[in-house]
């Protein structure tokens, strides 16, 4: 799947470019970083992984803003960051985006509970933090 066909499936829409929101769309990933440093400390890992992800997620959707799309669907936010962004966002960081949105579609609804130890929580988070610089880097 590419950019064109997330807009035919109605997964993207064209909208206007709106940097004040996404620069609420960062501000929002960073309070989820926040809740996720006390979530790792409060040895909460699946809401660390949760909030890992939904800073990520509001990162990446800070460039869709930025660039004037709103999205209907996280894969679709993936999908805009690789096409768009592939060549100023390592593959890592987006490789990372994409297997967090599954694990975090597992740990909400998934009917298994999940063994997260904290050093794979601690170093998802930390991921979600550079790709939060990183996108901050490419917002400005």
């Amino acid at each position: 799947m590419d950019v064109k066909e997330c807009l035919a499936k109605d997964l993207l829409k064209l909208d206007k470019k709106d940097p004040q929101r996404a620069s609420k769309s960062i501000q929002a990933a960073e309070h989820k970083l926040e809740l996720g440093e006390k979530s790792l400390q409060a040895r909460i890992y699946e809401d660390t992984i949760l909030n890992a992800y939904a800073a990520m997620f509001h990162s990446a959707r800070s460039l869709l803003y930025r660039d004037g799309f709103a999205e209907k669907s996280h894969y679709a936010v993936y999908i805009y960051l690789k096409e768009k962004y592939g060549n100023k966002i390592e593959q890592r960081f987006l490789n990372e985006l994409n297997n967090l949105r599954l694990e975090r579609h597992e740990v909400l609804y998934g009917l298994s509970s999940l063994e997260i130890e904290y050093k794979e929580a601690k170093d998802v988070l930390g991921i979600a933090i550079e790709f939060t610089e990183k996108i901050k880097h490419i917002v400005k």
